[in-house]
């Protein structure tokens, strides 16, 4: 996306009075509360400044931002979310579901931009058109794409029929969705869940043990950052694989469907620049994803013993040879 249309994608927000907050003691501060480690594994920090920066907000001239990382550790979100309170933040960013419901809990006030698998379907909003509260964001169609992916999991793998279900207990089940898909599809999905890494290394451990023909990693921050050591188990396990993000396709994955994250990234700077510039929360429709790619790497399919036909290859928007 280049930048014209990026801006055009803010959605022709007026100027922000910079000079009544030159005015002020200090910059507006945002605060983002990320799930992974400082690190590695950050994605969003980079391309968040820079988008920032494309439409005039930068850093140490007109805002501050202040990073918190929860370390993979659910459980640190509502310390951190307090941390940013008492920072007097002007706006939280989040992503998952733990970390948006301890912003919500910490602050009933300080608006809330957050980044999850489906903001109403969690109770996080009251409605895609009007939020209400202090909270909006980005809801990035896990319900509807876990069973998605799981009908791009039997095509390409017809004979599967033990699919393994990988879920983190932190997010929004699917369970019933891909229950009543796999019934259409005449597979038995075979349930492992984690609700931290030490229940997901056991859940794996489960999984590769189990006589499963296939997996579905469902949508989740915790799965997301543990998808390196997951794809690694799965290509020692020679098991077919489908993820989240077609990113995780090009870290090794088998395949993917779903939304770019730096697209959905594009997203959240959206909304953040308009609550910058005055915009109510409850007033801004919580956005969605709408450009989606299915990603095929091919040197995994070698690794695992697979084939994949040539006419499937052909509906694929990523081919990793």
């Amino acid at each position: 996306m280049k930048r014209r249309e990026f801006i055009t994608l803010l959605g022709g927000a007026t100027t922000w009075p910079l000079a009544a907050r030159a005015q002020q003691s200090r910059l507006p501060v945002v605060g983002v509360l990320r799930p992974n480690r400082r690190d590695v594994l950050e994605t969003f920090a980079e391309p968040f400044r820079r988008y920032m920066k494309a439409i005039g907000w930068e850093e140490g001239r007109n805002v501050r931002f202040l990073f918190l990382w929860t370390e993979g550790l659910a459980e640190r979100a509502p310390a951190l979310a307090g941390e940013l309170v008492a920072q007097n933040v002007d706006l939280i960013v989040t992503f998952g579901d733990p970390a948006t419901r301890a912003a919500q809990r910490a602050t009933a006030a300080i608006p809330i931009v957050a980044m999850t698998d489906d903001m109403v379907g969690s109770g996080l909003a009251a409605s895609l058109a009007r939020p209400g509260g202090n909270t909006t964001g980005v809801s990035i169609l896990a319900s509807e794409l876990d069973v998605k992916r799981l009908e791009v999991l039997h095509e390409f793998v017809p004979q599967a029929r033990r699919i393994a279900v990988l879920a983190d207990l932190g997010t929004i089940s699917t369970r019933a969705q891909l229950a009543s898909a796999a019934r259409d599809l005449d597979v038995e999905p075979v349930w492992f869940e984690a609700g931290s890494p030490e229940e997901l290394s056991r859940a794996v451990d489960a999984l590769t043990a189990a006589k499963v023909d296939a997996v579905n990693v469902l949508a989740s921050p915790l799965l997301n950052f543990w998808r390196f050591q997951i794809i690694d188990r799965m290509r020692d396990a020679r098991l077919p694989a489908v993820y989240q993000w077609p990113e995780s396709v090009e870290d090794g994955g088998l395949l993917a469907y779903g939304p770019r994250n730096l697209l959905c990234y594009r997203h959240v700077v959206s909304l953040v620049d308009k609550v910058l510039r005055g915009a109510k929360p409850a007033d801004l429709p919580i956005e969605q994803p709408t450009k989606f790619e299915l990603a095929v790497n091919l040197k995994t399919a070698g690794a695992i013993g697979m084939t994949i036909p040539p006419t499937l290859l052909l509906r694929a928007d990523v081919v990793i040879e």
